[in-house]
């Protein structure tokens, strides 16, 4: 059941990334993003070391191969700083929107870097979660401007980071890579301080920095998790879900109503989700069939 169990992690770490993307925003506008990067990251690797040392899992910060966790953790600080400016400088809807490029960009990566097979009929179940997604947003001309460019390349930078996650989950533990990306994205925030103007934090905000730590440790681990025991062209698509997490988020918090379009294009992702469900348990029961025959 790993497929269904990376399929839940999966949806639950968007979900808590959503969160994550407005609170990161409305810190932005009084806050550096460099700023914002390092303290959020020092709050999300205390939670880590404190997590590993009270459960008695120190072992499992233990690196095997520094070259594919640095790595990673290059990419990650690509993707975190370019999606963060992207969210910034315009609309959190239009910047989803272009990321949700991500499922058809690692879909395509995995045939030739982790030699995975993506069927026709998942490609079209991924196009129709995209599809989809952009009926919810209506994606506004000033969506394709350079600004643009930002959120489209973390799509790609997040594609690789999947990529690289899924290679080396049977020799790194979740603790392990979190700790090194969390410590290299943190290193990077505070090298900012020379080049900007730091603000004193207001007590109000704390809190706000506090909830996006939670929200990002706990969403970079489900997410790690989900690429631990799933193929990476499987559970990529459940991205989508976190246009079904905006729209709830803005219904129980503001009283936003959606309207037909946020309401088609959910049908069209949760379809697209449940299709590709179906395919992968049949997909493995053809495979245990052929096994034991």
């Amino acid at each position: 059941m790993g497929w269904m169990y990376g399929a839940v992690c999966m949806t639950a770490g968007i979900g808590l990334v959503s969160l994550n993307d407005g609170i990161a925003k409305w810190l932005t506008d009084v806050y550096p993003v460099g700023q914002v990067i390092a303290l959020r990251g020092v709050l999300v690797l205390v939670m880590i070391f404190g997590f590993a040392f009270m459960t008695g899992r120190r072992r499992q910060l233990r690196v095997t191969h520094w070259r594919f966790q640095l790595a990673r953790a290059v990419i990650i600080v690509l993707s975190t700083y370019s999606f963060i400016w992207a969210l910034k400088l315009m609309a959190i809807a239009d910047a989803t929107a272009i990321a949700f490029a991500g499922p058809i960009v690692t879909a395509a990566l995995v045939v030739p870097l982790l030699g995975e097979q993506v069927g026709w009929r998942r490609w079209m179940a991924i196009l129709v979660g995209f599809c989809g997604v952009l009926v919810m947003v209506k994606p506004t001309p000033e969506t394709f401007s350079a600004v643009a460019l930002l959120p489209l390349f973390a799509t790609v930078m997040g594609s690789f980071r999947d990529i690289v996650t899924r290679k080396m989950h049977l020799t790194e533990s979740t603790l392990s890579m979190l700790a090194v990306g969390m410590c290299v994205v943190t290193f990077s925030g505070f090298a900012s301080y020379p080049f900007v103007d730091w603000q004193p934090v207001a007590m109000s905000d704390i809190l706000l920095f506090s909830l996006s730590s939670i929200f990002v440790g706990a969403a970079q681990f489900l997410m790690i998790e989900a690429f631990r025991y799933s193929e990476a062209g499987f559970v990529t698509p459940f991205k989508y879900t976190s246009m079904i997490w905006a729209v709830l988020i803005g219904f129980f918090v503001w009283g936003d109503v959606p309207d037909l379009w946020i309401l088609g294009g959910t049908v069209l992702v949760i379809g697209s989700g449940l299709y590709i469900l179906h395919r992968e348990r049949m997909r493995r029961q053809l495979a245990m069939d052929t096994s034991q025959s």
